[in-house]
């Protein structure tokens, strides 16, 4: 059965991933069962391009979400992709199928009061190497806009103290500079002199985990996790709303779109562009709640 070639192909010859294998494995069975149901019963192989939009107009009106039924349509493209390419189909039925549109979420950022909280919470507590390290990383993020891999992959020696400059290897290996101001300066210090006291590292990382190794995705996750709330409401308190904040702070403060484009490491200014809707948004907000006759 071609189904189970298919899963045998895209586990041993691509080596996708185990989840990435069982998402096209439940979406291929969905798709079958809506086949099966069909007045004039298809399956599988003898299914067609009308078949699939219609199971996709299917998926919206059970309130599926665009990015639900986008990778729903990405299983179904690969599988009949691979159907084409061996023979068993003399046409691929997915291949001029357009997935819909996916709404542009604004980025989420803290608020400058926030900030203002958040920077007199860091600065309390014990100089614990726990306490220390956190409020390291927030700071790191927040003043730098670094992505959280850019951050756990940082060794020592890429950060100048006397030029005051970051070398981050970022997205498609692409190196670029992050200069940094007397703060972070002074942080970066104290972190650095507290961790070798306290720890013994296991190579050069400049984060680590208690037991030396390189800090992990996940830790760096849970300390913004744990951290941000306590001064924000936002529902999702990830690093990366740090990262949106620095932008977000920068075009506030008058910083122009190729700057900011250049400090985050975006390949394509309409990806830094996202911002200015994200202050319009705000200001809009400002406005409705100020204006007299609103």
């Amino acid at each position: 059965m071609i189904y189970n070639k298919f899963i045998q192909y895209i586990s041993v010859e691509r080596r996708l991933s185990v989840k990435t294998i069982e998402t096209y494995a439940s979406t291929l069975k969905l798709f079958k069962d809506f086949l099966e149901m069909l007045p004039e019963a298809r399956t599988l192989e003898t299914a067609d391009s009308d078949n699939i939009r219609d199971w996709m107009e299917q998926l919206m009106e059970q309130k599926c979400s665009p990015a639900y039924v986008n990778r729903s349509l990405a299983a179904l493209r690969t599988f009949y992709k691979y159907c084409y390419a061996t023979g068993v189909m003399m046409k691929d039925p997915a291949r001029s199928i357009v997935g819909p549109k996916r709404a542009k979420r604004l980025p989420r950022f803290l608020k400058e009061n926030e900030i203002d909280r958040l920077v007199d919470l860091l600065s309390n507590g014990e100089m614990t190497f726990d306490n220390v390290r956190t409020r390291t990383i927030i700071y790191m993020l927040y003043l730098t806009g670094l992505r959280a891999a850019e951050l756990i992959s940082l060794d020592d020696n890429m950060i100048s103290f006397v030029n005051r400059e970051l070398k981050v290897t970022g997205k498609r290996n692409k190196q670029r500079v992050i200069p940094f101001g007397e703060e972070l300066h002074s942080i970066l210090s104290e972190y650095i002199t507290v961790r070798n006291n306290s720890i013994e590292r296991k190579d050069d990382a400049l984060f680590v985990g208690d037991k030396g190794e390189r800090i992990t995705y996940n830790k760096v996750r849970k300390l913004v996790k744990e951290t941000l709330p306590l001064v924000s409401s936002l529902d999702k308190c990830t690093p990366h709303v740090l990262r949106h904040t620095f932008a977000t702070t920068m075009l506030n403060h008058d910083a122009n779109l190729e700057s900011i484009k250049k400090l985050l490491g975006h390949q394509s200014l309409n990806t830094t562009e996202v911002y200015t809707h994200t202050t319009f948004e705000q200001l809009k907000k400002i406005y409705k709640e100020a204006h007299p006759r609103e």
